[in-house]
């Protein structure tokens, strides 16, 4: 028992020594626990919501038709010698297109010119009877019926001359006709006959088509009462129009004609608007999707699509930034896509900031560093 004292009394400060180091090295570490910096508030980008005047458009159907047509036909019968044109080629009004043998027709008009030439001399032959007769007369030497007889057939033989006159210029008129000539300039279509055919004057079916395209008409069938609302309010006459695959056509085509019936299968106007074409993209038949103004709205209110919530519910939210900085939600009600914004119709006013990125970081009631993206959210959409 006396050899055990000792080693207990000299044990006993050590093991205070370890607990004392042990408490005071978890009295540093929960300082320096209660020393650690805290998170920033997060970084979001907003944009700030501004009144502006807003033009609406409709999409709708439309078909594109050629400026002018013109089905080629002959005016005289004949075989077809030759043919001048290229197949798709543009053409000038007045170009040559096909050929008919002339033959007939020049032996025709010759023989009309000699028939003149006999009206004429017969002609000549009674004015001299009779102005012979007349000076005869005066001194009784013929009787008066005689020379109302003379005269008569003075006058018989000028209306001759006038008949074969007018027999020469129609046996011009049809000799020319063998020429085909384009009426109008524009687009040739595919040749339906070929040299060597036989083709009758008047016939049903055309030699060929002609379609200017420059410029071209888009048919758009639009309802009757938004025609109504877009002339009451004095909107743009300016139309675009989409191609079928999507394509923005760049080209800004004028309302030009809008018919003055409706269809009362459909309570459709059919309107015309009138496009440049001089890419000629835009070939009749083609069906595009025009935009044509609408409604125009004086105080309207855009909200990128992006800071737009949809709830399960089927409610629709939107995140704002409050003047202190705080996260607010706010329930919203939109009408209509524009663009890559949708038009708003209540739960925010004018100068709200909302969040269009970073949404996934923050919750409501959270402080937020913003930055404020509107002109440049601005210059992405123009």
């Amino acid at each position: 028992m006396g050899k055990t004292e000792p080693n207990i009394r000299y044990g006993l400060p050590l093991l205070l020594g370890s607990l004392l180091t042990l408490v005071v090295g978890c009295s540093e570490q929960k300082s320096a626990g209660a020393a650690a910096p805290q998170m920033p508030p997060p970084a979001v980008e907003v944009v700030t919501l501004q009144e502006q005047t807003l033009v609406l458009t409709d999409l709708l159907p439309a078909r594109v038709t050629a400026y002018r047509s013109a089905e080629i036909r002959p005016q005289v019968s004949g075989i077809i010698t030759k043919r001048f044109f290229e197949e798709g080629a543009t053409v000038a009004a007045g170009d040559k297109l096909y050929q008919i043998d002339p033959t007939l027709y020049e032996a025709a008009l010759a023989s009309a010119k000699a028939q003149l030439a006999v009206a004429e001399a017969n002609a000549y032959a009674a004015k001299l009877k009779a102005e012979r007769y007349k000076k005869l007369s005066r001194n009784a030497s013929i009787s008066e019926q005689e020379l109302d007889d003379s005269e008569a057939a003075a006058k018989q033989t000028e209306a001759q001359v006038q008949a074969a006159k007018a027999a020469v210029r129609s046996a011009q008129v049809n000799l020319s006709y063998t020429e085909i000539t384009a009426p109008i300039p524009g687009v040739i279509s595919r040749s339906n006959i070929t040299e060597g055919a036989l083709v009758s004057a008047q016939q049903a079916n055309p030699l060929t088509t002609i379609r200017q395209l420059n410029p071209v008409y888009v048919d758009i069938q639009r309802p009757a009462g938004a025609l109504m609302a877009m002339k009451s309010t004095g909107l743009s006459r300016d139309v675009t129009v989409e191609l079928d695959n999507g394509t923005a056509y760049g080209e800004v085509g004028q309302l030009q004609f809008a018919d003055v019936s409706v269809d009362p299968g459909t309570g459709t106007v059919n309107v015309r608007a009138l496009f440049q074409n001089e890419d000629s993209v835009l070939l009749p038949g083609m069906f595009v999707r025009a935009k044509v103004p609408n409604t125009r709205l004086e105080n309207a209110l855009l909200i990128p699509q992006k800071a737009i919530i949809r709830q399960g519910s089927a409610v629709t939210t939107a995140m704002v930034v409050n003047s202190d900085n705080i996260v607010e939600m706010r329930v919203v009600e939109v009408s209509r896509a524009v663009g890559d914004q949708w038009l708003l119709k209540h739960g925010l006013q004018a100068g709200d900031r909302v969040i269009v990125n970073g949404i996934q970081k923050v919750q409501t009631g959270i402080p937020v560093t913003p930055e404020d993206v509107t002109d440049r959210n601005a210059a992405t959409q123009g």
